[in-house]
Parts: structure tokens; sequence; C-alpha cells
């Protein structure tokens, strides 16, 4: 985790300096403040709105300002300014905020269709996962897991980085996308590099091999 800063022109970043320009700019937020607020933003949007008394429509959205006092109310330092600079600098666009209105981008355990979502185009995309899953994989096809949809990778080296997180020897399975849409199975692009499914059946899935560095 790192600390949020300002950059006069650019806005928000994570990390010592910007990105764009090396300007060292204004401590927002410190990253211990980070990980909590950017943790309880997520869990709202993704899976407990109904906690705090926000209305969630189908394709994700809660009002920004309900949202701000919720998080005003179990934070007493944090602000909507502080939530903007946790949505501008994430990395990852777990995030958006349109019309006074944000939600989570992916990761919903609660009920969304995300109808307004871009469908993805990608003729092929990647699973990352340990060995042991991969082979039960292709016996039942990829399903959600604690989650609405299934999380895909655009590129093999995002998959890897997935893997990486729950295993020290990353599998990547390749889906056959562009067959699995004949077949009816709608992809959705959370953003650049997650696509959103349903349940992928195993004839569109294989193991592809990783080249390994010496």
């Amino acid at each position: 985790m790192e600390d949020i800063r300002f950059c006069p022109e650019h806005g928000y970043y994570r990390g010592e300096r910007c990105d764009r320009c090396n300007h060292k700019g204004e401590l927002i937020l410190d990253k211990v403040k980070v990980e909590k607020l950017g943790r309880f933003i997520s869990g709202i949007l993704r899976h407990f709105p109904d906690r705090f008394g926000l209305e969630m429509d189908e394709n994700g959205w809660v009002d920004f300002e309900k949202l701000s006092k919720v998080v005003s109310r179990k934070y007493r330092w944090a602000n909507k300014w502080l939530i903007k600079a946790i949505v501008y600098s994430d990395k990852k666009g777990r995030y958006e905020l349109s019309d006074g209105k944000i939600r989570a981008r992916y990761g919903h355990s609660v009920d969304v269709k995300l109808n307004d979502y871009e469908e993805a185009e990608n003729d092929v995309l990647y699973y990352g996962t340990s060995e042991e899953e991969a082979h039960r994989l292709l016996e039942i096809g990829i399903k959600p897991v604690n989650q609405k949809f299934v999380h895909l990778s655009t590129t093999i080296d995002k998959g890897i980085e997935v893997a990486l997180l729950r295993t020290d020897e990353p599998i990547i399975l390749m889906v056959d996308a562009k067959k699995a849409r004949t077949a009816g199975i709608k992809f959705l692009k959370a953003n650049n590099h997650i696509v959103l499914s349903e349940e992928i059946p195993p004839e569109f899935i294989k193991i592809i091999e990783i080249e390994k560095e010496e």
C-alpha cells in the first residue's frame, strides 16, 4: 500500500513522486489510512451497501453524497475529497465516479447486472490459478467464487499477476472467448485489464505453457 499525494499539474497519485512529472506532491493520505478507507469503500460498493442503508441500482451505482456521509460517520477524518483521492489515484481502476454516483468496476458479490458496461471484444482471455485448481477447472469449467462474475485477464502477464496472489507456481488457462461468445456467453469490459463473464464451460478452456525465467 502506498501514500496518496497531490500533484498540482496531474492530480492525485500513489507513491512518493508523480509518475508523470516526478513532482513530490503534498501528502493527502498516509498508507495506513489509504488501506482503511479503501477497504471500507470497496466493501460497501462490492458486498454490503444494504448494511449502511445505501440503495444500489442494477448497474452497481450508489449516491456519492450518501456514501460520503456513511464514510464520515465511520472515520471522522474522512470526507468526500478523500474518497475522490482514493478513486482517482487507484491504479487498478477499481472505482468509477459519474453524475453524482459512484460504483466499483468489478469484484461484486451483491447481485448486479452491469448492463451499461461495454461488451469486451477479445478473442482470447486468461485466467491465472494454481496447478491443482487448473486441472479441476478443465473438468468443471470456471465458475464465480464468492463473486457475481468470473474475472478474466486480458493478458498473460496480468493472469500471472493474479495467480501469484494465491500460488508461487502460477498456471494460466486460456479462454477461447471468440467461440464462447458465439455460444451465447457474454463478456463485459471492466477496465483495460479485467473482463467479466458468466460461467465458462470446459470446452472453451485450455492450459497454455508459460516461459519460465532461468
